[in-house]
């Protein structure tokens, strides 16, 4: 697959916090006030699109889905935006995966961050299209909330690595790693990185906007899951074996699980390692990517580099592009 790499962002280029799912509850206010500041430290104007309002929803959105593709919509073809965060998760993206304007997206590639029901939407635009998304923090439950309880040198490492995703042109190399890093399956591997939530790439996977198999070639997966049964997570790892997805993998990083009912019993390494069965590949578990948080960005398309004996993973390629001449004043 050929990538559509967004444009990298410069000093004072603006970043609009928007709601791609789920609304924003009042008692989060001070999540996304909080999140305008980390993002204008980066050097960033910051705005918020109109859905991200206290106290909107529809059901368990924050609009109708043709409110939520119509406001993402706009955002994609506005050439003053340069990327777009989402404020939250949710249950809404499969509801609007038809209303996105792929042609927007095409002519003007831009970072959306995000990662919980953002990963569906990460997932779909990169196999229309090769767009390479931010698995990353969002709002409310990431720059706002994890990043303000985190340890002042994690925030610093934290805000100095995304500062550098989304502005240079060159690759990041070594993710910085913690101490719950584990090796599952020693090896190494390289390959592109294609993953999210764990239920969304199964569900991706049911639609007509499902990656083609051939795009898990050598790839190195990355998941997590929050919420549900142990019994959940063995059944959807059951699915891409059938699927044929876990005999393409080059390598697999699974995340820090949350509140998943059954691990008491047996570990998630115990799951994983009994679906992969003989599948001889490197598992590296309990990375920081998803809802434990605060998240590493995993920029999905992006070549990576998987060592999980050494409990290294690092991109070996840029996330972003020179922006093209046309797009350097839209401020």
């Amino acid at each position: 697959m050929t990538l559509l790499r967004p444009s990298a962002l410069k000093p004072g280029d603006l970043v609009v916090i928007a709601a791609l799912s789920g609304p924003l509850q009042a008692v989060y206010e001070p999540n996304v006030e909080k999140t305008v500041v980390v993002l204008e430290r980066m050097g960033f104007r910051v705005r918020r699109a109109p859905l991200v309002e206290a106290g909107r929803h529809h059901w368990w959105s924050a609009a109708t889905p043709a409110e939520i593709a119509a406001e993402l919509n706009s955002l994609l073809r506005d050439p003053e935006v340069r990327a777009i965060v989402a404020n939250d998760g949710g249950q809404t993206a499969l509801g609007y995966l038809d209303l996105i304007d792929f042609e927007a997206v095409r002519a003007d590639p831009k970072p959306i961050l995000g990662y919980s029901d953002i990963s569906l939407l990460h997932l779909v635009l990169y196999a229309r299209t090769g767009l390479v998304g931010f698995h990353a923090d969002m709002a409310t439950p990431g720059f706002g909330g994890n990043w303000q309880t985190a340890p002042a040198p994690r925030r610093a490492e934290l805000e100095d690595l995304y500062t550098r995703l989304l502005t240079s042109t060159e690759a990041i190399g070594a993710l910085p790693p913690s101490e719950t890093w584990e090796c599952w399956r020693p090896g190494r591997a390289e390959g592109p990185l294609i993953g999210g939530v764990i239920n969304r790439i199964v569900l991706a996977q049911a639609t007509r906007f499902a990656l083609p198999l051939e795009s898990f070639d050598g790839a190195v997966l990355f998941w997590e899951e929050m919420g549900g049964l142990a019994s959940y997570v063995w059944s959807y790892l059951q699915v891409m074996r059938h699927s044929g997805i876990l005999d393409r993998i080059s390598g697999m990083v699974v995340g820090i699980p949350r509140e998943i009912d059954g691990l008491e019993e047996l570990t998630l390494r115990e799951i994983v390692l009994d679906v992969l069965g003989d599948r001889d590949i490197p598992v590296l578990g309990n990375v920081e990517v998803g809802h434990a948080g605060p998240n590493l960005p995993m920029p999905v398309g992006i070549r990576v580099a998987l060592d999980a004996q050494q409990r290294k993973l690092s991109l070996l390629e840029p996330a972003t592009s020179t922006p093209h001449p046309d797009r350097s004043n839209r401020r």
